[in-house]
């Protein structure tokens, strides 16, 4: 029997594991679908799609217009659609064209601000038995991790939550934003410096939330990640977002800390597998020795400027997720020797990989210490070489990096989806 939920895998990679993990936890229904299913009409079957974050031009590329027609379709007849950041700026203007909403350009953002948030709530069923002091306050903490940002271009559309301010421990770029208040530091001289807009004073009042109709369809859009890891109020907002899209309960689930990941170890019961992790955990404790970056919470790193810490990180948590299910035996109906053959070609991948990214990291650690560079652009030309190899020009993964992560991400697709 099918889920009512059709939960979009394609091009999400690390927010894709993100968003499953957390639907998991909360006991609520979906099925995980890729882009060639919508193209042949499985969207029929369903009354909600889900697209969790991720870049939207990837996505949109590989839904097509024939997948972007039956997108537009299925919500116009009748059919809702839910967007996290990278799944909700795929249905502005500029992408699925579902609201009256554009992305601001990104000179006119602040591109790089990630962690906690506190937004102004508007009245709505999706808020509703909020972990709050005050019930009667209108405000609550959510989080973001480098969001787009909406222009709202029509008065039909209702503003769910905005902007209200960033809490001490979120960042900007890699500067703790407690830290640069703390010191009195002057945001515009920082932004001179940075050569991009840092102030998260810019986003005051900028809305979080959207919804509106396409059709007959529901839209909701959203730049807070429900699904961030550890976020109690976030599982609640998620489990409301389900009852108000399919108009159904759901029971409420265990929403107890976040599990800690100190001294996390994985099953040795399968060296190959566990060998994968190894290699890539090496990877990352090279990177936190040399203070390139710092684990935030069990799935996302805050990283210094100037590197592709993203992308490292989703390498991390993809390898992690697959080690864990290769070594539980949890492969469904998939054979063993489709896996060891999937995953003898990421092994192989991925060991040349970590073994330029290593020279990589190093030679970016030191460029750190004498001169500005950001992660496409710096006058040494071994460390311009090693990136176009690993990562491309493109902001959006490329290069070997995208081979990889591919490889990994279609791997745990089989899995999961047969489980």
């Amino acid at each position: 029997m099918k889920s009512p939920v059709a939960f979009l895998w394609d091009e999400s990679y690390l927010w894709g594991l993100m968003a499953y993990e957390s639907l998991k936890e909360n006991n609520l229904p979906f099925k995980l679908i890729k882009a060639e299913d919508i193209k042949n009409k499985i969207l029929s079957d369903y009354r909600l799609l889900f697209i969790p974050g991720g870049w939207a031009s990837n996505k949109l590329k590989k839904l097509g217009e024939e997948g972007i027609k039956e997108i537009r379709d299925f919500v116009y007849n009748g059919g809702n659609y839910l967007g996290f950041c990278g799944g909700a700026g795929l249905a502005t203007l500029d992408g699925l064209n579902l609201l009256n909403v554009k992305r601001k350009p990104t000179k006119e953002r602040v591109p790089s601000f990630s962690g906690r948030i506190k937004v102004k709530l508007n009245s709505h069923q999706i808020w509703h038995n909020l972990n709050r002091e005050d019930s009667n306050t209108e405000y609550s903490v959510f989080h973001v991790w480098w969001p787009s940002q909406f222009e709202v271009l029509s008065k039909e559309i209702k503003i769910l939550a905005t902007f209200f301010e960033a809490m001490p421990d979120s960042f900007t770029s890699d500067i703790c934003v407690g830290d640069v208040e703390c010191a009195k530091s002057n945001w515009d001289i920082l932004e001179s410096l940075y050569e991009i807009n840092l102030n998260p004073n810019r986003l005051k009042d900028a809305p979080v939330v959207v919804e509106g109709l396409h059709g007959k369809g529901k839209v909701i859009l959203s730049l807070v990640h429900f699904d961030t890891p550890g976020d109690i109020d976030g599982r609640i907002v998620l489990k409301n977002l389900w009852e108000y899209l399919l108009g159904e309960s759901f029971p409420i689930s265990h929403t107890g800390d976040e599990i800690s990941t100190e001294g996390e170890t994985l099953s040795k019961t399968d060296m190959e597998v566990y060998d994968l992790f190894k290699r890539v955990k090496e990877l990352i404790d090279l990177g936190t020795r040399n203070f390139l970056w710092f684990q935030k919470n069990s799935m996302l790193f805050q990283w210094r400027r100037g590197i592709r810490g993203l992308e490292y990180c989703n390498l991390y948590i993809l390898i992690k997720k697959l080690s864990e299910v290769l070594n539980s035996k949890s492969t469904g109906r998939l054979s063993e020797r489709i896996v060891n053959a999937q995953l003898l070609e990421v092994k192989e991948l991925l060991e040349l990989f970590c073994e330029k990214a290593k020279k990589l990291l190093i030679l970016e650690r030191f460029a750190l210490q004498q001169d500005f560079i950001t992660y496409n652009r710096c006058d040494d030309p071994e460390i311009q070489q090693l990136r176009q190899e690993l990562f491309s020009n493109s902001k959006s993964y490329g290069g070997m990096f995208k081979q990889l992560i591919d490889k990994i991400d279609e791997l745990l697709y089989s899995i999961l989806s047969c489980g």
